[in-house]
């Protein structure tokens, strides 16, 4: 295999004979190899298609669009050319099953979310794809299309999770996409969660508004009282709000309407205070709640609201998608769980085929299966490779393995090439960790692995022990998702791991010895993005922020710089001795320092790539300095403004060389950052967590399509 810093001098080489980048100079000499696992995740978008009841879409939330036309047996990526893999909601027109919608922005809000630019449409069943409008809406939940009429179609557009704008609410297309109009609106807090048609009248619509924001500290929220469900009997010109029988303070619902008896509605609708399902028997002019299980109506773990289906050909027969998919046999009275582990599986969505009821699709978080019986037997989820991952690190063996943390499934180690091959099922296994953030292996004993918050597992007995430096959290130890665990590079028996605080250990865990103080901002100005929701942060506004990322130096063992997710930089030159605040001066409260790089060629140089995501901004940032701190300079030309990045690495052995992870693909700059080139080449624009320099491989962990 042609090394990657091979293939980049010679792409170097073409690049100065012909004296600028262009666009696709490294497509005839580099390719991205998917490495898995091949086992799915977080998904929500899904349809199927009535009259070809062996087609299946499902869109994971950051794995772009794919298509099954054996029942679910097999998947195929065929999104993967578009500009974004961060997809919300997926519609098949009934009447012409060649047109296809897909809306981006996974239309969910949690902390590991991912944002996009509107809706995209297929007219050949999703070989090809344009793009057709709403660009600032960034998360659209649900689309509805005419079941008469492919070119009537319905956008459930939720806005921007973490600021106030005004392409938000319900919007209505009459000729295909082609323009779009507003037709439910509210203001810029309140955007839109649902949207469905009446499959007997399509001049019958509903639709459920959603006011929330996710604050810009991880697991914070700001949850209004502007949502509630609407009708609207004129097409979606008027609508009327639906108050009976319903909360008057409504956060969100998701609504459905019965085939087979198209006045009688479920709704699961969330307040501040309760997740609850209510029914209406007269088209939504009154409603009741259901039943007094709190299960069927509970919402997700991570405070997604249960979607709710109909049996097509009976109105008694009621699907709840939840942390395990819920049945109910007598019209919501009692529930039976249905499919899913006692534990959850937390499912997403469900679509049932309207002429066959026994032929379902359910989204979950970890992947699509179909069923055509019922729910007797299943496909399998283990033919995705859509996992979720946030870090990436390699072990000394070989073939060397590859770790991280998945999203909603716990932890993986794969080997980089299979021995048979090709990477299979016996390639890869959980390695006791948790589903977040960071997985390491002993560079000493490959078989001692480390990571989540915090486990040690020997993979020869298959026993795991925790091993955090404090048993129990408290103001004085915090930890959020993704805390960093990274062996010094310089000495194999030294460990890291970071809370508000960092810690070294030199025997796996057993003792510990903290050397820092809390690195966070001990007071922050709230950033101008939580608007009116400004009483509610100032509430929540303690000291919360958390050390997201460690550089240990390569060069100097007594030099290791942090990063913390509210915004500041620290490094130490005495092992953590004393402190230095090394911030550069625009970085401001909640702007994430997502990662940094201790320069491999000189001790005083480091490089930090800054997520503002969460501040509601949406633009690339990175930083260097060449002087420990004292000086920063921003290096981000040639990277698109509507980019994110998330990580940047600099190449071992090639100074000058860097590599920056971003939400849509990788870039690379030849010349210490001065200017920045795409290297996503074949890689479906999903984001990219984390990327690491590994012999002579770049390696990648996608948030959506695996390693």
């Amino acid at each position: 295999m042609r090394s990657i810093r091979t293939a980049i001098a010679i792409g170097f080489a073409i690049l100065l004979g012909v004296g600028q980048a262009r666009s696709g100079e490294f497509d005839s000499i580099l390719r991205w190899r998917n490495i898995g696992p091949y086992r799915g995740g977080r998904t929500r978008g899904i349809c199927g298609v009535p009259s070809q009841p062996n087609v299946f879409y499902m869109a994971p939330v950051n794995g772009g669009v794919f298509k099954s036309i054996d029942y679910g047996r097999t998947w195929q990526p065929i999104f993967d050319d578009q500009p974004t893999a961060s997809i919300g909601a997926i519609a098949v027109s009934i009447s012409n099953p060649n047109v296809v919608y897909a809306g981006s922005g996974e239309g969910l809000h949690r902390p590991d979310l991912s944002v996009d630019d509107g809706i995209y449409k297929s007219t050949d069943a999703g070989k090809t794809w344009i793009h057709l409008g709403l660009r600032d809406g960034q998360q659209i939940p649900q689309l509805a299309v005419d079941p008469k009429n492919p070119d009537r179609v319905f956008v459930a557009v939720a806005g921007h999770p973490y600021g106030p704008n005004e392409e938000r609410g319900v919007y209505r297309s009459l000729d295909g996409g082609k323009t779009f109009e507003k037709v439910l609106y509210r203001d810029e807090n309140v955007g839109a969660s649902d949207v469905q048609i009446d499959p007997s009248n399509p001049q019958i619509v509903y639709a459920a508004l959603w006011e929330s924001r996710e604050a810009p500290w991880e697991n914070g929220v700001f949850n209004g009282d502007g949502g509630g469900i609407f009708k609207s009997i004129d097409g979606g010109k008027t609508w009327g709000q639906l108050n009976k029988g319903l909360p008057g303070n409504i956060v969100q619902a998701n609504i459905a309407i019965a085939p087979s008896a198209p006045k009688t509605l479920f709704a699961a609708v969330r307040t501040k205070t309760i997740a609850k399902l209510y029914r209406s028997d007269d088209g939504g002019e009154t409603w009741n709640g259901t039943t007094d299980d709190p299960r069927p109506g509970l919402g997700i773990g991570g405070g997604d609201l249960p979607v709710v289906r109909f049996d097509p050909k009976n109105s008694q027969i009621v699907y709840s998608a939840s942390i395990v998919c819920w049945k109910s046999t007598d019209g919501g009275k009692t529930w039976d769980g249905w499919r899913g582990a006692p534990g959850g599986d937390d499912y997403q969505n469900i679509w049932i085929n309207p002429n066959n009821p026994d032929i379902i699709l359910l989204g979950s978080d970890q992947g699509a299966i179909v069923t055509v019986n019922g729910g007797k037997t299943w496909s399998s989820w283990y033919n995705q490779p859509t996992a979720q991952l946030y870090h990436v690190s390699a072990d000394n063996s070989f073939p060397y393995q590859l770790y991280s943390g998945q999203q909603e499934s716990g932890s993986v180690g794969i080997k980089s090439r299979g021995d048979e091959g090709r990477i299979t099922f016996r390639d890869w296994r959980p390695v006791a960790a948790e589903e977040y953030g960071y997985v390491v292996a002993n560079p000493l004993d490959p078989d001692i692995i480390i990571g989540g918050k915090l486990t040690c597992f020997d993979r020869r007995t298959g026993q795991a022990q925790n091993i955090l430096p404090v048993p129990v959290q408290t103001e004085d130890f915090r930890m959020l998702r993704t805390e960093p665990v990274v062996f010094s590079p310089l000495d194999p028996h030294l460990l890291f791991f970071a809370g508000n605080t960092l810690w070294q250990t030199r025997d796996h865990g057993d003792h510990w010895e903290k050397i820092s103080p809390d690195l966070s901002r001990p007071n922050y100005e709230l950033p101008t993005s939580i608007g009116k929701y400004k009483n509610d942060a100032t509430k929540q506004a303690h000291r919360r922020g958390v050390i997201y990322t460690v550089a240990p130096s390569p060069l100097d063992a007594n030099r290791i710089w942090c990063g913390t997710d509210d915004g500041l930089i620290h490094l130490t030159t005495d092992s953590g001795k004393t402190w230095s605040n090394v911030t550069p001066p625009n970085i401001s409260a909640w702007q994430k320092i997502s990662l940094i790089e201790a320069g491999h060629f000189a001790a005083n140089t480091a490089y930090a790539a800054v997520n503002t995501l969460r501040i509601d901004v949406l633009r690339p940032h990175i930083f260097a300095t060449h002087d420990s701190g004292k000086t920063w300079t921003e290096i981000v030309n040639g990277i698109p403004a509507g980019q994110i990045i998330n990580a940047v690495r600099e190449d071992p052995e090639r100074k000058g060389l860097l590599f920056a992870g971003a939400e849509k693909g990788v870039y690379l700059s030849f010349n210490d950052g001065a200017n920045w080139e795409s290297l996503r080449l074949n890689l479906p624009p999903t984001s990219v967590r984390d990327l690491i320099v590994k012999n002579d491989d770049l390696v990648v962990a996608t948030h959506g399509r695996g390693f």
